[in-house]
């Protein structure tokens, strides 16, 4: 057993799985603190690595490409203080951290696991219900539909419509861009509307404008991230259906799970991390199920 603990989170290793605990303190991102524990299969990581800095270092598991929905919905845009496959390592853990490397490559190549890319999630994506967003309003997911709900904030030609409701059986793909600079973000839901012209997200109902103005924001891709692993792997055969293996198979209709989440979003909102609407949104949701 190799394990790690810093400020930033706690990382253990079985010889089969890293477990990775996110730390609860202010400097957290909250993506990561809403995300919560992950559990990664030794057969999705494509390497790891220890980055040395001037204060102190960093771990860094690579996973390969298509493995983690949350990854593929980022597209390479999470930045380190959001990545939940980076821990910074403080100063005198440097020889604890160059061991947990070591134990994790010797597994990767005692288990001859491959590099390659895959064509199926290997890890489940966050826990439902799931909501995040910003800027103009909430995206929410229960699993089954996607719920965008408008702020004073959102232009009248969103918010003079109502709450939006998109079933997960019309959407087609999912877009999460934060917003970089002066430029805006956005997440957006692809449905089958009909072709031409795309609004752009201030406008468009199925899309939440992202502002940048708090980093809270980002949960936004972790609602894209729960959408996306439910929709055709990009790189399945065309035609094929989602399919999660024995590491990825949701548990959202056991009871003590959904009772964890429960205290899970408790958690999150007595943290600061939910808002009063996105923690009601989520535990209706969980309610539902139970």
């Amino acid at each position: 057993m190799a394990e790690i603990l810093q400020k930033d989170g706690t990382w253990t290793f079985d010889g089969e799985t890293v477990r990775i605990v996110p730390g609860r303190g202010s400097k957290v991102h909250p993506l990561r603190q809403a995300l919560g524990e992950l559990e990664v299969p030794l057969s999705a990581l494509a390497g790891v690595a220890y980055e040395p800095g001037r204060k102190g270092g960093g771990l860094r598991l690579r996973l390969r490409e298509g493995a983690c929905p949350l990854l593929l919905a980022a597209n390479g845009r999470l930045g380190d203080s959001a990545d939940p496959y980076r821990l910074a390592v403080e100063p005198d853990r440097t020889g604890v951290a160059e061991y947990f490397v070591d134990e994790v490559r010797n597994a990767l190549l005692l288990d001859q696991v491959p590099a390659d890319p895959v064509d199926r999630f290997l890890l489940p994506g966050p826990s439902v219900p799931v909501s995040g967003g910003g800027g103009d309003g909430t995206a929410s997911f229960d699993g089954e539909a996607v719920r965008l709900t408008w702020n004073w904030k959102a232009e009248e030609s969103k918010s003079s419509g109502g709450p939006s409701t998109v079933p997960l059986s019309d959407i087609t793909g999912v877009e999460w861009l934060p917003a970089m600079g002066l430029e805006n973000g956005y997440l957006r839901f692809r449905t089958g509307r009909p072709t031409g012209k795309v609004p752009a997200p201030k406008y468009d109902p199925c899309a939440v404008d992202l502002w940048g103005l708090s980093k809270k924001e980002y949960t936004a891709a972790l609602v894209a991230a729960a959408v996306l692993v439910r929709l055709p792997h990009p790189a399945a055969p065309t035609g094929s259906v989602p399919v999660l293996d024995k590491h990825s198979a949701p548990a959202a209709d056991d009871h003590d799970a959904l009772l964890r989440r429960l205290r899970e979003l408790g958690e999150l909102h007595r943290a600061g991390v939910l808002t009063d609407e996105e923690f009601t949104l989520a535990k209706q949701a969980v309610l539902k199920r139970l």
